[in-house]
């Protein structure tokens, strides 16, 4: 049993907290300890702490493209969302954000600004420390485009951050370095196109929210897209010609209006979850040959 944290965290420290508030699929059970840091010298204090005692350590973002499992997570779990703010430069195209600035948020400041490269993103219901994360992308653009270099907190020496160059990130599809590593993303500086027209930049943004909303289930409990797209094939294009939109496991559901997503339409549990994953990635299996990968961080199984 962790010791009482110092008076300056006890305020925000919390146990047994439910996680199921804090991901958009509204699935995950309680986290032995969780914590909001405001600021970057109490995720540092924390994350003190917390190998003061032992703990396992996790960072949430938006909760986006994350699924929890039902039994919750051992040690402290941090949502970083409270970590926001941003700041653009006009004429040089430099954009730096926190790791909790939620990425359609920042999207749209850069369009106002005149700064391209990032209409993409206005869809993408994740903060940019998870997007750097997962190399997070959409209709033709990625974070690996315009990332220019990212500071990183390691929970084992909380107190000395790290700054790496995108280059080093080993960027894939979906994929970076970080997915594999322990270190916790704290900000990133992002380089965009300059001297653009505002007008034409958030039109384009604008255009690009209208695509996704209109054929997405933005009104429904989900995780963005569950699998991969096995290229040059869409996965949602696959799954539909099984005829597998609307298929149901308990409280989760293939979309009826977008194969690749599954929602939540009452009271889906993470199992459920997993079950209909599974059951997706069978029939894809023997109808088309294809593995699925699913692209959903899975914490707690």
């Amino acid at each position: 049993m962790p010791q009482a944290a110092p008076g300056r965290l006890q305020h925000l420290l919390q146990s047994q907290v439910p996680l199921r508030d804090f991901t958009t699929w509204r699935v995950g059970g309680p986290a032995e300890w969780f914590a909001e840091p405001a600021d970057l010298a109490e995720l540092q204090a924390l994350c003190a702490w917390a190998r003061a005692e032992g703990l396992v350590q996790r960072s949430l973002g938006a909760g986006s493209n994350l699924l929890i499992a039902d039994q919750g997570l051992p040690g402290l779990t941090l949502c970083l969302r409270r970590l926001q703010g941003s700041q653009l430069d006009g004429s040089s195209g430099l954009v730096q954000a926190q790791a909790g600035e939620p990425l359609p948020s920042l999207a749209r400041k850069a369009a106002r600004g005149g700064l391209g490269g990032l209409e993409w993103a206005v869809g993408i219901p994740g903060t940019v420390g998870g997007a750097v994360v997962m190399n997070a992308g959409a209709q033709g653009g990625c974070i690996a485009d315009c990332l220019e270099t990212v500071q990183l907190l390691d929970p084992q020496q909380p107190y000395q951050l790290l700054e790496l160059d995108a280059r080093e990130l080993a960027f894939a599809y979906r994929h970076s370095r970080l997915q594999v590593e322990d270190w916790i993303v704290v900000a990133a500086r992002f380089r965009l196109q300059s001297g653009l027209d505002p007008a034409a930049v958030s039109a384009r943004t604008s255009a690009n929210l209208h695509g996704r909303t209109s054929t997405q289930p933005y009104q429904q409990p989900s995780c963005g897209s569950v699998f991969r797209n096995p290229e040059p094939h869409k996965a949602g294009q696959l799954i539909e010609a099984l005829g597998l939109k609307g298929r149901q496991i308990g409280g989760a559901q293939v979309s009826p209006l977008h194969a690749n997503f599954i929602v939540n339409v009452g009271d889906a549990t993470a199992t459920d979850i997993l079950s209909l994953i599974a059951l997706v990635q069978d029939q894809v299996l023997h109808g088309h040959g294809l593995a699925l990968q699913p692209e959903v961080k899975r914490l707690g199984f």
